[in-house]
C-alpha cells in the first residue's frame, strides 16, 4: 500500500493553518491600535488630539505642536493596561473527534506600555523633536483546552516607533510640522489542529483512492480521538511611514489642531512550526496509521518560511482646544481611522502555497472625545474627559482573536508641578465595550469547532509620567 502517495486536500491543509487565523490581539483602541501614547492625554480621553500642547508627547498627536515648547522637554511615560475578556457560550460545537472544551478563562493580562518623546526648539523658527512608542498591539492568551482553541489561543502584536520630526513656527499663530516614522512588529500566534481530524480526513481520502480498505476507516478513526497538534507562528518586519500636521491659534485662548500619519506597509516573513503529537495504536493498525501520520506531517503539519502583507491603517486628526478662562479648558477631537484598508489576512509558505486567507473586512471607523481642565492652582491641574471609540470589526468576520466592539471611555487625571521645571502626569480611563457577539468555524465546524456566543470584557488604563523641562 503506497499511502505516502495520498494527494493533499484543501480541508487537510487547512487544519495546518489554524494558528494563522486573525492577526490582531485585543488592544485599547479600536481593532488593535493602542491610543495610550500619553499620560497627560490620557487624562482628557484623548480629547485635545492634534491641537494638544500640554508637553512633548503631544509631538505624537500633531508634529506641529513642537513649536509650542520654548525650552528643551524630555517626557517618559509609563502604562499599565489591564484588558478582561471573557467569553460565554450559547451553543459552541467541538471540532470532530475532539471534546468540547471549557470558555478559556480570562484572555486578558495586565501590559506595560511605555513612550519616550524629546522637544528641542533650534531657533525661534524651528523645533525638532523625536517620540519613541509603541502604536498597535497588545496580547491575549486562552487557556490552551478552551473550545475555541482550534480558531485561536495566543496572539502576541508588539510595534516598535521612532518617530523623528521638525516643526516650523510661520507666525505667532500658525505653524507646520512633518516627521518619519520607522516602525518594526514583531507577532506570534497559537492556536491548535485538530490532528484526530486529519488522521480520519487522510484515512478517507486514502480509502477512496483504493490505497487501504474502507473497513480500516472506522477502526483508525475509533483509535485515534482527541489528538492535538500544536501550531505557532512567528514573524517580524519593518518598514516606514510619515506624518504631518498643523495648528492654528484662531485667538489667544483658542487653537485648532489636524494632523495626518500615514499608513505602514509590512511584508511580514518568519516561520510556521508545528508540534505534531505521537500516536499510540494496536499493532495491526500501527503500520496504516503510522503512513498515514507520516504523510500529514510531510505534507501539511510540516515546518516552513511563511510571509504576509500586512497594512496599518492611516489616521487622521481634527481637534480643538479652548480657554475658557484662568481655571477652565475645553477640547474636542474627531478621529479617523482607514481601518478599510485591512482586508484579508493571508500567509504564503516559502514553496508560494497558500497557507491561510483569513478574511477581516474591516470598515473605516471614528473615534469622538470631548474633555476639560480644571487649574485648582499652581501646583496641580485636573483633567476629566469621556469618548465613542467605533470599532471596524463587522458581526461576520469578527475572530476569536480579535473580538471587537464598540468601546466608551471614562477618563480622569491629574498634574502635578513638582517643581519649576519637573511635573508628573497621572491619568486613569475606565473602558466598556460592547458584548461581542460571535458564530464562527472559519469554514468548517469539524475542523474548527464552532464559537457560538459573546464575548464580555472592559479594560483598565493606568498612566503615569514625567516631564522635565531644561
Amino acid at each position: 500500500m503506497k499511502i505516502s502517495t495520498i494527494q493533499k486536500r484543501p480541508v487537510v491543509l487547512a487544519l495546518a493553518a489554524l494558528a494563522l487565523a486573525g492577526a490582531a490581539t485585543e488592544s485599547q483602541g479600536a481593532a488593535f491600535a493602542l491610543q495610550e501614547q500619553s499620560a497627560s492625554g490620557l487624562g482628557n480621553a484623548f480629547a485635545s488630539g492634534a491641537a494638544s500642547a500640554d508637553d512633548a508627547s503631544a509631538m505624537w498627536q500633531n508634529p506641529a505642536a513642537l513649536s509650542e515648547f520654548k525650552r528643551p522637554q524630555i517626557v517618559v511615560g509609563v502604562h499599565l493596561i489591564t484588558p478582561s475578556i471573557k467569553f460565554q457560550d450559547s451553543g459552541s460545537q467541538p471540532a470532530a473527534f475532539q471534546p468540547l472544551g471549557g470558555t478559556g478563562g480570562d484572555a486578558g493580562s495586565t501590559n506595560v506600555l511605555p513612550n519616550l518623546y524629546v522637544a528641542v526648539p533650534l531657533t525661534e523658527q524651528w523645533s525638532f523633536g523625536l517620540g519613541i512608542n509603541a502604536p498597535f498591539g497588545l496580547v491575549t492568551e486562552y487557556d490552551g483546552d478552551w473550545l475555541g482553541r482550534y480558531q485561536g489561543v495566543k496572539s502576541d502584536v508588539k510595534t516598535y516607533n521612532v518617530n523623528p520630526a521638525v516643526s516650523w513656527k510661520v507666525n505667532d499663530q500658525f505653524s507646520i510640522g512633518a516627521g518619519v516614522s520607522w516602525q518594526k512588529i514583531d507577532a506570534t500566534f497559537t492556536s491548535k489542529v485538530n490532528y484526530s481530524g486529519a488522521i480520519a480526513q487522510a484515512a478517507g481520502s486514502a480509502a477512496a483512492q483504493g490505497l487501504i480498505p474502507a473497513s480500516l476507516v472506522p477502526s483508525i478513526i475509533g483509535a485515534t480521538p482527541g489528538l492535538d497538534s500544536s501550531a505557532n507562528i512567528d514573524g517580524s518586519d519593518s518598514a516606514w511611514g510619515w506624518n504631518i500636521g498643523a495648528m492654528w491659534h484662531v485667538t489667544p485662548a483658542t487653537r485648532l489642531g489636524l494632523a495626518y500619519r500615514s499608513q505602514i506597509d509590512y511584508t511580514v516573513s518568519g516561520n510556521a512550526s508545528f508540534d505534531n503529537p505521537s500516536v499510540s495504536v494496536s499493532p495491526d493498525l500501527t503500520p496504516v496509521v503510522g503512513l498515514l501520520t507520516s504523510t500529514i506531517n510531510s505534507t501539511a503539519l510540516y515546518n516552513s518560511g511563511v510571509t504576509s502583507k500586512i497594512t496599518l491603517p492611516a489616521i487622521v486628526n481634527a481637534s480643538v482646544f479652548s480657554s475658557l478662562n484662568d481655571r477652565w479648558d475645553i477640547m474636542g477631537d474627531v478621529q479617523w481611522t482607514q481601518w478599510s484598508k485591512f482586508k484579508d489576512l493571508t500567509f504564503t509558505r516559502s514553496t508560494g502555497t497558500v497557507l491561510q486567507s483569513t478574511p477581516e473586512n474591516f470598515d473605516d471607523a471614528w473615534r469622538v472625545s470631548v474633555g476639560a481642565n480644571y487649574k485648582y492652582n499652581d501646583a496641580w491641574k485636573f483633567r476629566m474627559g469621556v469618548a465613542y471609540d467605533q470599532t471596524p470589526v463587522n458581526d461576520t468576520d469578527r475572530t476569536v482573536r480579535l473580538p471587537d466592539q464598540d468601546r466608551y471611555w471614562l477618563a480622569g487625571g491629574a498634574r502635578w508641578n513638582l517643581a519649576q521645571n519637573l511635573a508628573f502626569d497621572f491619568g486613569a480611563a475606565y473602558i466598556w465595550v460592547k458584548n461581542a457577539d460571535i458564530y464562527q468555524n472559519a469554514g468548517s465546524t469539524p475542523s474548527y469547532g464552532l464559537v457560538d456566543g459573546h464575548f464580555n470584557f472592559s479594560v483598565l488604563v493606568v498612566s503615569g509620567q514625567l516631564v522635565y523641562s531644561f
